[in-house]
């Protein structure tokens, strides 16, 4: 008598394995608009942007699902991949296309229940990702920017469903850290094939075969830079207060000066100690094919994103509140 249920529980598990929880926090990225304009305790807002969150957690785990059964052969001769529901067996195509087309017509639905210009961001970023599933990841340097495209579309996506904008500095940052972070996972695939002829790496990934470990490494150093300049520059440029003195005690020039703190710019430190350490989990740990494995399973990385996350509400919603 415990034989179905038992096979039941084990489908349920496949099932939510299959939808990539874990990936969800990719999706959070669509609350930067209402973190860095200092609205994130407007209730009102607040829920728009947490529905558009479970909208695009839905709507990801749909493309995740369409994308396995699209690579469900290649996957098979992945070392890690195989181990996928589909790739393994665990679970039917039939069933798993059911649950991306429940999972994507109701986002879409729900999306355009928030707002018509949400819904064309939710139309962009499917379509954007099943032809990356389809063609663009088989296309060099196209799948890098594919990839880091939708990074950029859940920020758009935020500002979209909240109404308030990120400086321009902050979205280069995003574009930076978004190509950053896909190059890293060609970087970490690159490696995991390195033992496989390059027949087996065509037959895998494509484009694998025309990135050489010497140009992911000068793409890595490139986008590694220019996210920590352009966060740099952020943090320098955003308008901040200064602080609090006696009058009388200090003259007016300096306190307009250099007792003018850009507070934002402590936040500099968990960043770069951040890269730093996803550059190691890359090179000395051979990971970074699956950003937030390495997140959830580094907990100094983890430790310093939890302090960079801290320092930035603190510093916009207290200090400079």
């Amino acid at each position: 008598m415990q034989l179905p249920k038992i096979k039941m529980t084990t489908q349920f598990l496949e099932t939510v394995r299959l939808l990539r929880p874990r990936q969800w926090i990719k999706n959070f990225a669509i609350f930067a608009a209402i973190i860095f304009s200092g609205q994130l305790l407007d209730e009102r807002i607040l829920q728009r942007v947490f529905f558009g969150f479970l909208i695009f957690c839905a709507l990801s785990s749909a493309i995740y699902v369409i994308n396995d059964i699209f690579d469900i052969e290649k996957d098979r001769l992945h070392p890690f991949k195989r181990f996928r529901p589909l790739a393994s067996n665990k679970l039917p195509v039939s069933f798993a296309f059911g649950i991306a087309v429940v999972l994507a017509f109701g986002s879409f639905v729900a999306s355009f229940l928030i707002a018509p210009a949400f819904f064309v961001i939710a139309i962009i970023y499917f379509l954007l990702h099943i032809a990356y599933s389809a063609y663009l990841k088989h296309v060099e340097i196209v799948d890098i920017l594919t990839l880091a495209g939708g990074y950029i579309l859940r920020v758009y996506a935020g500002e979209v469903v909240s109404g308030f904008h990120i400086s321009a500095w902050l979205l280069l940052t995003t574009i930076s850290l978004s190509l950053f972070l896909a190059i890293g996972k060609r970087r970490s695939e690159l490696t995991l094939l390195a033992h496989h002829t390059k027949a087996q790496i065509l037959i895998t990934r494509k484009t694998l075969s025309h990135y050489s470990e010497k140009l992911l490494d000068v793409y890595l150093s490139i986008f590694a830079t220019s996210t920590f300049i352009s966060y740099a520059l952020f943090t320098f440029l955003e308008n901040q207060k200064a602080l609090a003195l006696t009058p009388g005690l200090i003259p007016a020039d300096i306190l307009g000066t250099y007792f003018q703190r850009k507070w934002l710019m402590l936040t500099i430190v968990p960043v770069v100690y951040g890269l730093m350490r996803y550059l190691e989990r890359i090179y000395e740990k051979h990971e970074g094919e699956s950003p937030e494995r390495v997140l959830f399973s580094d907990r100094p990385l983890l430790t310093s994103v939890l302090i960079w996350a801290g320092l930035v509400i603190f510093i916009i919603y207290f200090i400079n509140a």
